[in-house]
């Protein structure tokens, strides 16, 4: 008996920002296996008995390596259960999710993928502010901030990555978003350029701070702290405007 796998998107953390999709099949999974950004409250919406599995993965903290969390999806899978692979943000953005479909089809189990509010959407909304301006911000793209190793990755498009008439989300930067900031302004982007710190999104915790990449720049080479956080940079507009 083969069990089948949904890859449910939890969302940046608050629940009520789940899709009705997530809660059923969090409600009707008999294993839930969450990230460390997608359990706390959550949680309360996997049926009563379901096994809960952490299998988050922190900067800077010990985690499961991904071809263990991959056997261990497989594994629960084939003894014929619902799981439910719990992933924060939206599970198709920077979420390793390649990998584990990779597994999935390699054993010749079924899934599906339900999408989620994107942690920078949610930071955006929080701050009221949009991602894209008219005539002025045209193009929204992602990048992460740390590659394998957990430095800044060296293959990075500067050129595209300065344009000032792009917004740029930065996730997992905090520690090398200094040497980011240094790299545009060396690559023209004024230094001047707005930018946004967007810590715990949508949690009790939640702290949004304004500033210029040049001074979060100064501001992150001292103090990363520990909050999860995304970096929101380019043609930002104050809430007012």
């Amino acid at each position: 008996m083969t069990g089948f796998v949904s890859f449910v998107s939890s969302g940046p953390g608050d629940p009520d920002l789940l899709t009705l999709k997530a809660v059923s099949r969090l409600a009707a999974a008999d294993a839930v296996l969450f990230d460390d950004l997608a359990s706390g409250p959550i949680l309360a919406h996997a049926r009563p008995g379901a096994d809960l599995v952490a299998v988050g993965k922190r900067a800077g903290r010990a985690s499961p390596k991904q071809h263990h969390l991959s056997r261990l999806l497989v594994d629960y899978a084939r003894t014929g259960l619902k799981v439910v692979r719990l992933k924060s943000g939206d599970a198709g953005i920077f979420g390793r999710l390649e990998e584990e479909i990779l597994a999935l089809s390699a054993a010749g189990i079924g899934y599906e993928i339900i999408p989620g509010v994107p942690s920078a959407c949610a930071a955006a909304a929080a701050a009221g502010i949009p991602l894209t301006r008219r005539l002025m911000s045209r193009r929204v793209q992602f990048i992460t901030g740390h590659d394998v190793t957990g430095a800044l990755p060296e293959d990075l498009n500067l050129a595209a990555l300065a344009d000032p008439m792009a917004t740029t989300i930065v996730f997992m930067g905090k520690r090398t978003f200094p040497l980011l900031a240094q790299r545009l302004i060396g690559a023209g982007l004024p230094a001047t350029t707005p930018a946004l710190l967007a810590e715990s999104v949508s949690q009790p915790g939640q702290r949004l701070t304004r500033s210029t990449i040049a001074d979060l720049a100064t501001t992150l080479a001292t103090d990363t702290g520990s909050a999860p956080a995304i970096i929101l940079y380019g043609a930002l507009p104050d809430a007012s405007d």
